[in-house]
This record gives C-alpha cells, structure tokens and sequence, in this order.
C-alpha cells in the first residue's frame, strides 16, 4: 500500500518510525519522542482548560439564569402601575413566554445574635413559577407557602446555615426608612416565620438572598406599586433582541434591561480571561513544536549521506526539502492526535479526576465562596478542539521550515567525501 505514496512521504514515515539501529545517534530517538510529548501535553492541557472556562461559563450562567429574569421591565417614574396590562402588551411578542410583577428591598435579618445582611425579593408565587427555576430549587417548604399578610420567608440554604436557622424559625428583618438620613435613622423592624429554604447551586443567591410575598416586601417598604415586571423567553439566547423590540413597540416610560446587559461585566471578564489563557497556552505548544527544529537539524546531520545519495540517484532539492517536511509534520499530527484524544478524555471526566485530585491533595481546588460552583465543570466544544489541532498542526509545520530548507542545500559531493 506503501508502494502508491510518494517516494517523499515514504522516506518521510520510514525516518517517523524511528529505525534506530541505523541512526548515527540514538538520542535522536529521544528527543523525537520529546517533541511530540510536548505537543501532546500542551494540546491536551489547552483542551481542559478551555472546557472548564466553557462549563464554568455554562454552569454558572444556567444557576443565574434560575433566579434572574430574561427581560426586567421598569417605569423610570417609579413603581409599576397597571402591571398585568403590561405584562398583556408584553405577551403580545411571542417570544415572550410568561411575567411576573416583583419588588426589591435591601436589608438586614437577625436572628438571635446573628446579624446578615439580604437582598429580599417581593414576588407573586404563581406567577414568578413562569420566569424563574425557583419553585424546583426548593429543599424545604413550598413557594406556595408565601401568603399575603402572614409574612412568611424563604432563604437561601446557605444564607440559613449562616444564621442557623430552620423552617418555623421567627427572625427579625430591618429596613432603612424610606427618607432616612445619617443624623436620624430607625430601621423599620418587621418578624417573618421561615417556611423553606432554596439551594440555586450560585452563592450570591444561596447565601444572600430571600424571598417573601410581593404584599408582604410592599407593606414593609411602604410601597403602592411593584417596582418592576420580570419576563421569561422562548430562547434566553434572544433576550436582546426581544428587548429592543418591546422598547420600540411598548410605552417610552419604560426601561428594558436584558440578562446579558444585567451580566455584562462578568461575561465579558470572563470571555478576555478565555482568550488570555489560550493564547498564553498556545505558546506551550509552540515551545514543544518549535522543539521540532533541533530535532530535524540533528535528524539532517544524521541522514547527511542519505540525503547525497538520493541526491545522485536523481532526487531534487525540492523533493529532499518535502521529505524533511513531511517528518516534521508527521511528528506535529502524531503529537496533536494523542494531545486531542487525552485532553477530550480528561475533560469529558474531569468529574470523576478532579475528586480524586482533590483527595490527594488533600484540599478543595474550587472555593464555592469565590467560583459560585463547588465541583469543576467541563463543556468540551468541538469548534474548540478543531482550532487547537488546527494551530497546533501548523506551528509544527512551521517549525520545519528551516532545517528542511537546510537539508535541501547539502551539496552531495561533501557529504560522501568522508562516507
């Protein structure tokens, strides 16, 4: 089968394969298999550490996206009036999927001793079930449970280990006073009875956040009117442009604020990081490809009176320039074949490696306190794995360049003179 391919690609793999009984120089051998080691490593350790940033990217955007809104509809006169006729104009876009009005407050809870501070959100429970993952995430208690008037509260599991406290708990939430100054400040003080707790797997809501009936956080804010309207989408992903249109198509006294604009910060922070770690390990790869180079220099040296004699026998500078090339290349794919197979295999594993890591180690490498996410997620994408072999195929290429060019040059007559 050998016999239909080039003569050039045929010296080329005889030369991959490492015939070390005929090499002048066994340590060729090694550093050949140095070389595609590095590029292996430096393919395979680009391919985990992108597919952590995607499934960080992913993981945490989904635990978000349980407690935000696609949409956030605001009056910028105030409160919300009339909302359900909004949220009527709103669902005349059939992209627009469900609403429900809400109220925000700042605030403090105390119980015992034990002091934490809390963003309290005011929402109507059937209807916060159509924009939020909230009702799923419970651990304890029902959403249903918030009623009017009897000034129930839903925690945040974390933020409930943090007070320890448990369902059927009273605790105390202090409020600033609407007009409140830094010479006369008394913190309205309202008593709500725990009745669930949640666990959204995102510690700034885990820890930080409660959830009470819409007329309960509207009596203690002494607020008329919802401070604005959450919509849910058919596709999150047309969050922006279903926000533009409702801008266009509803009231002008109106402010749509989209998920992405809400997070914008942090995804672009974290898309730059994305970035800067691949080209930072991309020059991993470059380092092992361009290893290639005193490789096929000493692989010349050591096939000089080969080359002289293929030379005498016929063959051209260009064709000997190929062999040299297609070594060096073949060396580049072996290496960024056995990096893909073992990055993917990692990352698509990472979920039974990294506890196992972590045991040894004797420590946990993901702080949920600082990542939000207490395990190491991974999300392999092949667009990913196709432009790391792709790059790392072409930087080997690259590096034969010039010890291939090298090899063309040697003059035969030289080389045999002392064979």
């Amino acid at each position: 089968m050998l016999a239909n391919f080039p003569y050039e690609l045929q010296i080329a793999l005889r030369y991959t394969s490492a015939q070390r009984r005929s090499e002048r120089n066994p340590m060729l051998s090694v550093i050949s298999l140095i070389s595609v080691s590095g590029i292996a490593l430096g393919v395979a350790a680009l391919i985990v550490v992108l597919s952590v940033m995607n499934g960080f990217q992913k993981e945490v955007a989904a635990r978000m996206l349980s407690m935000i809104p696609h949409i956030e509809v605001i009056d910028e006169r105030g409160g919300l009036p009339n909302w359900e006729q909004t949220l009527a104009q709103a669902r005349s876009n059939p992209a627009v999927s469900g609403g429900a009005p809400f109220v925000t407050l700042q605030g403090m809870l105390l119980y015992d001793e034990t002091m934490r501070p809390v963003a309290v959100q005011g929402i109507l429970p059937s209807a916060e079930k159509t924009v939020s993952a909230i009702a799923e995430r419970m651990k304890g208690g029902k959403l249903d449970d918030l009623q009017p008037g009897r000034f129930n509260i839903v925690l945040g599991y974390e933020l409930a280990n943090k007070l320890s406290v448990k369902a059927g708990d009273k605790l105390s939430l202090l409020v600033a006073p609407q007009g409140g100054n830094a010479t006369s400040w008394t913190p309205r003080r309202q008593v709500f009875t725990v009745t669930g707790l949640f666990n959204v797997g995102h510690n700034d809501f885990d820890s930080g956040v409660a959830l009470v009936h819409i007329d309960d956080a509207r009596a203690v804010e002494q607020l008329e009117l919802p401070s604005g309207l959450r919509l849910s989408l058919h596709d999150l992903h047309q969050a922006p442009k279903v926000a533009q249109e409702l801008m266009v198509s509803m009231p002008e006294h109106l402010m749509f604020r989209d998920w992405t604009r809400q997070n914008e910060v942090w995804f672009a922070a974290l898309q730059s990081q994305k970035r800067m770690m691949f080209l930072i390990l991309v020059l991993i790869i470059a380092v092992a490809a361009f290893n290639l180079v005193s490789t096929l220099v000493m692989k010349v040296n050591d096939k000089q009176a080969d080359i002289a004699i293929l030379r005498t026998l016929g063959a051209s500078p260009r064709s000997i320039m190929a062999v040299f090339m297609m070594q060096g290349a073949l060396v580049g794919v072996i290496g960024t074949v056995a990096g893909v197979a073992a990055g993917v295999l990692f990352a698509l594993n990472i979920d039974v490696i990294m506890p196992v890591v972590e045991k040894l180690l004797g420590s946990k490498l993901l702080s949920k306190e600082i990542y939000f996410l207490s395990s190491v997620p991974s999300d392999p994408q092949w667009q990913d794995v196709v432009m790391i072999g792709g790059v790392s195929v072409a930087l080997a290429f690259l590096a034969t360049l010039y010890p291939s060019y090298g090899a063309a040059r040697i003059n035969p007559a030289e080389s045999l003179r002392y064979e």
